[in-house]
């Protein structure tokens, strides 16, 4: 059965008659002053950062001696399934500290996709935020494929074989390592092991999930249930380094076309109607540039076929040769199955020791946009780029209401539309965005010397339905795990 994604939440506090569990519209705001004008922040919601996830069977120490099953990075992207389910997908695990430089501080961390209820519930007036936003865990999956995968031996790196203990017949999970590959083959060799998943959409029958991967780069299907691997869609051979290596930087170096390193696909949208996946590189492309390029080049893929298109994004800022990571985009979703936000940032604040500066959630429109799949560099891929304009500048919204540019996450990565709310009688889309915390759960920096929090956090704002007057509902089907997805009120 397919649901509107859209079902209002707080539709309830309407009407006088409404069941005792109902709040009243004036008891969330006052008349006018809750009416929005623009995007506007009115919840925010966390998970710790220092607990375990919902996988015991992953608990051993990793190489770097950090708990296999720490719960972070659920931001690095996160879905809407309906009702008040989302689902959160961590990278490709701790690799914040440092341990060994040969393999980039990675780990043998097995990729995983989180299930989360975010409910949001009405504040009284008298609070400084609309909504509260309430966070449960309800499940960890594992990812995995039924076919044999690469891994690396480990030999000359100072760590021992790349495969996972747990894997066993028929079952053989993916890992953040990044040596585990196939040398001979190019970066997107379907049964590399490696994987740094970056984004998530659930299919319109929500029995699967699309991924989208930095190392590859790779776009997946998994069944949403088991975590098997279901498909894998072919890219253009454009976007595969065919020279692999466990670390980032020698990879660029011995390379001069396909994806920088780390910084492949890392935003995956799909249209409402469930036909279409764009997916968003986080950087040029190493010949239309690298860090120091202008364009990043979105790809379609029908879904049906795999047929793919290209399009090019052009960054507000590409920063200079000296600061080559400012900025990259993100994530991407859809509005409708022409429009789609973009989300387009810094790398600064909270896990930086830094004060976040640049991050913007971008309108863009495909509609009669230049297909750029036969074009190469930067100069030639000029006057090319589809048109932006800005929703939301993230760090204003967030310091307007008294969050410090410093504690602002460096990394809000993740972002998907949820269910509507209603403000002073109005209905509003909401945007939730996910940080990736590194899986560090507490900062201790030259900003913060006595240390701070730093939750796996969900920012929610409201957006005025004339900010996006074609914006669809994605219609997503029941997965028949439980009654989570019909929305736990």
């Amino acid at each position: 059965m397919l649901r509107r994604h859209h079902a209002v939440l707080a539709l309830v506090a309407a009407a006088s008659s409404a069941c005792s569990s109902a709040v009243e519209t004036s008891d969330v705001a006052s008349s006018e002053d809750a009416l929005l004008s623009a995007p506007d922040l009115i919840a925010v919601g966390s998970l710790s950062g220092n607990v375990s996830d919902l996988s015991s069977e992953t608990a051993a120490a990793l190489e770097n001696g950090i708990a296999g099953n720490l719960f972070g990075g659920v931001g690095s992207g996160l879905a809407y399934a309906g009702g008040n389910v989302f689902l959160g997908l961590p990278d490709r695990g701790p690799n914040a500290q440092s341990y060994d430089a040969a393999i980039d501080e990675t780990a043998s961390y097995v990729d995983r996709v989180h299930k989360l209820k975010l409910k949001l519930k009405p504040n009284k007036s008298t609070e400084a935020l609309p909504y509260q936003l309430n966070a449960t865990l309800k499940k960890t999956t594992l990812l995995y494929s039924t076919s044999p995968l690469v891994y690396g031996t480990g030999a000359g790196l100072g760590v021992g074989n790349g495969a996972p203990a747990l894997n066993k017949k028929k079952t053989f999970y993916f890992t953040g390592r990044s040596d585990n590959f196939d040398r001979n083959q190019l970066s997107t060799y379907p049964n590399n092991a490696r994987l740094d998943p970056e984004s998530i959409r659930v299919s319109r029958d929500g029995k699967s999930v699309f991924i989208s991967d930095e190392y590859g780069p790779f776009v997946y299907e998994f069944a949403r249930s088991s975590g098997k691997r279901l498909r894998a869609f072919s890219l253009p051979s454009k976007f595969a380094v065919p020279n692999l290596y466990p670390q980032g930087d020698v990879e660029i170096s011995a390379n001069t076309v396909g994806r920088v390193a780390n910084k492949g696909m890392e935003g995956l949208a799909i249209t409402p109607d469930g036909a279409t996946l764009v997916g968003a590189m986080q950087s040029p492309l190493l010949q239309d540039g690298g860090t120091n390029g202008r364009f990043c080049r979105l790809v379609s893929i029908d879904v049906a076929t795999g047929a793919t298109h290209e399009y090019a994004y052009e960054l507000t800022n590409i920063g200079s040769a000296t600061k080559p990571k400012y900025p990259t985009i993100s994530d991407i979703v859809a509005v409708n199955d022409h429009q789609f936000l973009v989300d387009e940032r810094d790398g600064k604040g909270l896990g930086d020791d830094s004060a976040a500066a640049f991050k913007q959630v971008n309108l863009i429109d495909l509609t009669g946009a230049t297909e750029v799949s036969g074009i190469s560099g930067d100069a030639s891929l000029a006057g090319t780029a589809v048109a932006k304009t800005l929703l939301i500048d993230v760090v204003s919204v967030l310091t307007s209401h008294g969050i410090a540019a410093v504690d602002i996450p460096a990394k809000l990565e993740g972002f998907a539309f949820g269910p509507d709310v209603v403000l002073g009688g109005a209905s509003y889309h909401t945007l939730f965005i996910g940080n990736d915390n590194d899986f560090t759960g507490t900062v201790t920096d030259g900003h913060h010397p006595s240390g701070i929090d730093n939750p796996n956090r969900w920012f929610v704002f409201a957006i005025p339905g004339s900010s996006l007057p074609g914006f669809e509902p994605q219609l997503i089907g029941d997965d028949g795990e439980d009654g989570d997805d019909a929305g736990d009120e």
